[in-house]
């Protein structure tokens, strides 16, 4: 009985040795890292406020593409242009052979129209109805800094009548 107590106290003191030093070695302190998208200047021109889930969502994947990881790139082209598609919309996007986002073509239809394009038009346009909307985006790289255009094509409605309208993302008619 002496000895078992001996032997389950050994193995206690060891199993706790043993712990201690895992403990030890599990204090590494790894160095901070930043994750950045590469052309976040491309998220930072779209306005976020404005764009719906589905269409939030493919600019994000656009944006976040690796170009370098595709199986058609190679180092001896200057420009390659990649095609997104979801059932709502789709994005032409155009990147250049380090992967930076150069200029964008999008149009989404059928998407939820931000607050401030539905107020402008309650108040131009009262007892009418959005009844088809179309989302187009243009973005480009200029020399002078980004250009974003944002443009909603609208068809209102009120009863028979039906009209469209051209608005930018702020609420102004076009």
């Amino acid at each position: 009985m002496k000895n078992l107590k001996l032997i389950l106290g050994s193995l206690l003191l060891g199993v706790f040795i043993f712990g201690s030093a895992l403990q030890t070695f599990a204090q590494k302190v790894l160095p901070a890292i930043t994750i950045t998208a590469s052309n976040y200047k491309y998220l930072n021109a779209i306005n976020p406020e404005v764009a719906a889930q589905p269409v939030s969502m493919l600019e994000h994947y656009a944006a976040a593409y690796d170009i370098k990881g595709a199986e058609f790139y190679e180092d001896e082209y200057d420009t390659y242009v990649v095609s997104f598609f979801i059932p709502d919309g789709k994005i032409l996007a155009a990147y250049d052979k380090d992967g930076k986002l150069l200029r964008t073509a999008e149009k989404f239809k059928e998407v939820a129209v931000p607050n401030n394009v539905r107020l402008a038009v309650a108040k131009r346009f009262p007892n009418w109805t959005i009844a088809n909307d179309v989302y187009l985006v243009r973005y480009r790289e200029a020399n002078d800094g980004r250009v974003t255009k944002q443009l909603y094509k609208l068809v209102l409605q009120n009863g028979e009548q039906r009209m469209r309208v051209k608005i930018n993302d702020v609420g102004e008619f076009l």
